[in-house]
């Protein structure tokens, strides 16, 4: 019994983190640029004799990296990646990678987020741009032009997540594998006057929460059976002595 109650124990622990996705996914349903997060789970044996027991892992993290559907903005400074790639900002944890293309022109002539953080280039650098030197275009590749003439580059990087992330705000995540320029790839490239949404799907979404919330009830109950049982069974036999 006591082997039960350890295995409902690691059942509600993954659940509860399931839980916690689940809702930061359905609260960033409508955040541009949001990837959202799912969880793999996997059995893990107990070595207890005579029998294996089965529990549940803690589970890990991984971005769904399916693409979210582009909006039309007309904005000059609005721009969504095609195709697996990102765009990369400087924030105060250090360079991170974003989906969110809403991008300003400051006094300066400096090309920043929402948030004021610098986009950089393929090279790492801060964007400049002269902010009188005309209407800014930018070509499926990421350059952007003035009057017909390159003036820079929106930088595309490619990470592998399996090894890990952190988020941030501006939809950024931060990688633990160090990501690396998108060159010659012709299935990459931006698009302007468009921003892309959230892949998030908050009815499936919010399904699954309520599928998983009464999955943790259920577990919850069983639980407190168990442990009324073996109150019982302890009564009961001390009471035979």
């Amino acid at each position: 019994m006591q082997t039960g109650l350890y295995v409902a124990i690691s059942s509600q622990m993954a659940l509860e983190k399931r839980l916690n996705t689940l809702a930061d996914n359905i609260a960033n349903s409508g955040t541009v640029g949001f990837r959202g997060t799912e969880v793999k789970f996997n059995q893990m044996l107990g070595d207890t004799k005579p029998t294996k027991v089965s529990y549940v892992s803690k589970g890990e993290e991984f971005l769904n990296t399916s693409n979210g559907s582009l909006t039309r903005t007309g904005g000059a400074f609005d721009f969504a990646v095609k195709g697996d790639a990102w765009f990369q900002i400087d924030t105060p944890s250090g360079p991170a990678l974003t989906r969110d293309g809403r991008f300003t022109l400051t006094e300066t002539g400096e090309l920043v987020t929402i948030r004021g953080y610098p986009v950089l280039d393929a090279g790492g650098a801060p964007i400049q741009i002269n902010g009188t030197g005309g209407d800014v275009t930018v070509g499926a590749d990421g350059a952007l032009h003035q009057n017909g003439v390159a003036v820079a580059s929106l930088g595309l990087y490619q990470a592998d997540f399996s090894k890990g992330f952190m988020r941030l705000d501006n939809s950024a995540v931060l990688p633990n594998m160090q990501p690396e320029p998108v060159v010659d790839r012709f299935d990459v490239g931006v698009m302007q006057g468009f921003l892309e949404e959230s892949n998030v799907n908050a009815i499936a979404e919010m399904s699954q929460l309520i599928m998983v919330t009464r999955a943790f009830d259920n577990i919850t109950a069983l639980m407190r059976d168990g442990e009324g049982s073996l109150s019982e069974a302890i009564k009961t036999l001390g009471g035979s002595r």
